[in-house]
């Protein structure tokens, strides 16, 4: 069984979400990886709380759980790169896909929801690789509001029925049980899509332009590069 960890990173112009496959005999040894990166930072650094949460933006900013950090942006990056560093030496694979919000909206006149196009693309390549690789997944995304967590579960009822749209629109088959929703502090897993796609967009979106932390980017992106199977934004 594949466990696929989804979460999601935006701003005005895109928006990406990512799917962290994670073997299902593997996925205790990613958590217990990534609990030591956080018992190594509060051994480390006396203002950082046993429950830090490994959220990209905070981590990023040296905000929320991280805040002590702040004036400490050595120490910040050097704890992104050991998360990058746990999740690049497991079995994993990671789907990263997105969309030019821009774009959709110039191209289409009634509002079109990002968060729905983009799921369904992700759903349709996890669907696709756990095909391939002979397994089934099953789905853990980051918490919603309940609203649109129903709407997402409705999607993929559909999707299994009469199948996805788009020149790729296929019926899934892979994805057992419905959709299932966690609140990002109560999993390690989670938390470690989340640190994925949050680079992910910094990087794709071309958001950072002083060459020093374009290539502090890459060099993150490095660890965990060699575990992406598909990484792709629709330009509508």
């Amino acid at each position: 069984m594949l466990l696929a960890y989804v979460d999601e990173s935006y701003n005005d112009n895109f928006y990406y979400m990512a799917a962290l496959l994670c073997p299902d005999e593997h996925a205790q040894d990613l958590v217990s990886a990534l609990d030591a990166v956080v018992t190594r930072a509060t051994h480390d650094y006396a203002n950082v709380g046993a429950d830090a949460e490994l959220h990209g933006y905070e981590l990023f900013h040296g905000k929320g759980c991280w805040r002590g950090l702040g004036r400490m942006p050595r120490a910040l990056i050097s704890i992104y790169r050991q998360t990058l560093a746990a999740i690049g030496a497991l079995p994993v694979h990671i789907i990263v896909r997105g969309v030019d919000r821009r774009r959709l909206a110039a191209r289409y006149p009634s509002p079109v929801n990002a968060h729905s196009i983009v799921l369904s693309h992700l759903l349709e390549r996890i669907d696709e690789y756990a095909s391939k690789s002979g397994h089934r997944a099953f789905v853990i995304a980051d918490e919603i509001a309940p609203a649109e967590q129903w709407q997402c579960r409705d999607d993929l009822r559909l999707y299994r029925r009469s199948g996805t749209y788009g020149y790729r629109g296929h019926r899934l088959t892979q994805i057992v049980d419905t959709l299932h929703f966690a609140p990002s502090n109560a999993s390690r897993l989670v938390q470690a899509a989340d640190m994925v796609i949050f680079l992910a967009r910094r990087i794709l979106g071309e958001e950072d332009t002083d060459p020093r932390a374009m290539a502090a980017n890459d060099q993150l992106w490095g660890y965990i590069e060699p575990r992406v199977v598909h990484c792709w934004c629709w330009q509508p």
